[in-house]
């Protein structure tokens, strides 16, 4: 059954019917309290707290009983798994085209793995996640590959929490802000390039670049609406003539 145990401490029977607390072999040394509780698995777990630590094991106890219930429990020993052991499998399960794994490999092992590859999956913060972007950019690396880069971090997170090794993907805190393709500007050729693309093409091209030089016609009002005058006897309305063969 799940419980708190006290290391340093153990009740002991008196002659006179009544309990004692007496100190253990283990007084003084180590972490006092141990937590012990049985996984869904059927294994036991334990995790242990501090002397003067016992409502944060009782509390721990708690949340982890409570987590079980709710079915979203979360094996501690899943996530010591490093990024970079769980990002090679992720890797090898993938059904890229061969280029693009080697582009995902190669980014991986260049610019992700020496950040992220030694922590362990369960101790990858989102602060861990901006300081790796600032270290991208500081590098110099264009905003599409940071782009690309960070895709890759947050879906190798993202499987990690569908096969229970964290709880929640870090990538989706409030405080993480994805790197941005900044907008590019769109600047038309002038005259003097338009005419030089023109010269250079054959004849029968050459009235494409006259076209882009040229002002959009005028849409004026239609016949009949202050534009043209009709002659007398028509009309702009011209009803549809049914032919029934």
């Amino acid at each position: 059954m799940a419980h708190v145990e006290d290391r340093w401490f153990r009740t002991v029977p008196r002659p006179d019917g009544k309990t004692e607390r007496v100190k253990t072999s283990l007084h003084g040394r180590g972490l006092r309290y141990r937590v012990r509780y049985i996984a869904p698995d059927g294994r036991e777990r334990s995790k242990s707290f501090p002397d003067k630590e016992k409502r944060a094991a009782e509390a721990f106890l708690v949340s982890v009983e409570s987590d079980k219930l709710r079915g979203t429990y979360i094996d501690p020993a899943a996530g010591k798994l490093t990024f970079r052991q769980y990002a090679e499998q992720w890797l090898a399960a993938q059904t890229f085209d061969e280029s693009t794994r080697e582009a995902t490999e190669r980014r991986l092992r260049r610019h992700i793995f020496p950040y992220l590859g030694c922590r362990t999956l369960a101790t990858i913060l989102p602060t861990h996640l901006r300081e790796l972007d600032r270290s991208l950019q500081q590098l110099g690396l264009a905003a599409t590959y940071r782009v690309v880069a960070y895709s890759n971090v947050a879906t190798i997170l993202n499987a990690a929490v569908d096969d229970g090794r964290i709880g929640r993907n870090p990538c989706h805190a409030k405080t993480v802000r994805p790197p941005k393709v900044p907008p590019r500007k769109v600047v038309p050729w002038s005259r003097e390039q338009v005419l030089a693309i023109r010269a250079g093409l054959p004849a029968r091209y050459r009235c494409g670049p006259e076209r882009g030089l040229r002002p959009p016609p005028r849409r004026g009002p239609g016949p009949g609406r202050g534009g043209h005058r009709l002659p007398p006897g028509h009309s702009a309305y011209r009803p549809a003539v049914e032919d029934r063969g």
